[in-house]
């Protein structure tokens, strides 16, 4: 596989998240935004060193740009990952250090890593000298009672100086005890104004800027103090809200697809997946493909319609895309003037 030989800016992303961010979804988000970087769910170098490899790695060329991002601690197996990740076509290598699940924590990576900077400096440097793209980091602004702007700042700095460039903070502390993965997405205060002092402390660095970000209007305002904004479940509730980032962010000026080119754009798609992986016993259901979809029309009159057609057990158990068309039919008859 090759890399994409000219790759835009991270000036948007999309996040990496578990469970959510899969290659049927990263691809219908390629539908909607040509430019914004998609990024893998976390894969743990276990799985990449020890299982099956296409499984975890195999992404449809036109995700391009896209990143895989790694969960682990040691530096030997990261260096291992990163490179089967290089040769399999990756524009990216991330690191996670920024996920608060005990599962993770049991695996002594994640946000626990930001106590063990030296360590992550390694797992960075092991990686930097296997690799040719870009070795990058995510992570949190602090972890349990560590408030101070300081700790952020010193693990930043220590990291930059084993050769990583880019990082993307979410700007939460992580609390490793006593919250879950989704209360620690929501609890812990947002603190913005700590990654503008980084990108003022680390000029040179590239700073990009995570959590709760739902608006237009919001991303403008981080890109006033910040090189790049990452969206991650308005992205995925919302997704058509990213049918403006290539005009607005990178210059585009192609003519964006509506939400039913989207639709028709996925449904080859849809039906070589089904054919390939449907009948020859790894039993793909086409609710693994439509249920990234059902966002697509948040806002619109018949959404809820559109939604339920693609909800309908019976008749996702027939494993049909052209269920895609009668929620499509739907939602066509309750705008009957509006271009969808």
């Amino acid at each position: 596989m090759v890399n994409s030989p000219v790759l835009p800016s991270r000036r948007l992303s999309v996040a990496p998240m578990m469970d959510w961010s899969d290659r049927h979804c990263r691809l219908f988000h390629r539908y909607i935004s040509r430019h914004t970087w998609l990024y893998t769910e976390m894969v743990t170098t276990g799985a990449i060193i020890h299982g099956d490899v296409a499984r975890h790695l195999d992404f449809n060329q036109e995700e391009h740009p896209v990143a895989l991002q790694l969960g682990g601690s040691e530096p030997a197996d990261l260096a291992i990952a990163a490179k089967r990740g290089q040769e399999w076509g990756y524009d990216e290598i991330n690191l996670n250090c920024g996920c608060p699940s005990e599962r993770v924590q049991k695996g002594a990576f994640g946000a626990c890593l930001m106590a063990e900077p030296n360590l992550v400096a390694d797992c960075v440097k092991a990686m930097r000298d296997v690799v040719d793209i870009d070795v990058t980091v995510k992570h949190r602004i602090g972890i349990n009672d560590v408030e101070s702007y300081d700790f952020v700042r010193d693990f930043v700095g220590q990291i930059a100086d084993a050769g990583c460039k880019t990082f993307v903070v979410h700007a939460r502390n992580a609390i490793l005890k006593g919250l879950s993965p989704k209360e620690n997405r929501e609890v812990p205060p947002l603190k913005y104004d700590y990654a503008y002092r980084l990108k003022k402390d680390f000029p040179n660095l590239e700073i990009i800027i995570n959590g709760g970000i739902k608006t237009l209007q919001e991303i403008d305002e981080h890109l006033l103090h910040v090189d790049g904004v990452m969206l991650g479940r308005e992205a995925y509730h919302n997704p058509f809200l990213m049918t403006d980032f290539d005009a607005r962010y990178y210059g585009d000026t192609s003519i964006p697809k509506t939400r039913e080119e989207v639709v028709l754009a996925m449904l080859p798609y849809i039906r070589q997946q089904l054919q390939k992986f449907g009948e020859n016993g790894k039993g793909l259901k086409l609710n693994s493909i439509t249920r990234h979809m059902l966002g697509l029309t948040f806002g619109l009159v018949g959404a809820r319609a559109f939604r339920q057609t693609l909800s309908d057990t019976k008749k996702l158990a027939l494993n049909n895309p052209d269920l895609l068309i009668e929620a499509l039919q739907k939602l066509k008859a309750a705008n009957p003037t509006m271009v969808i």
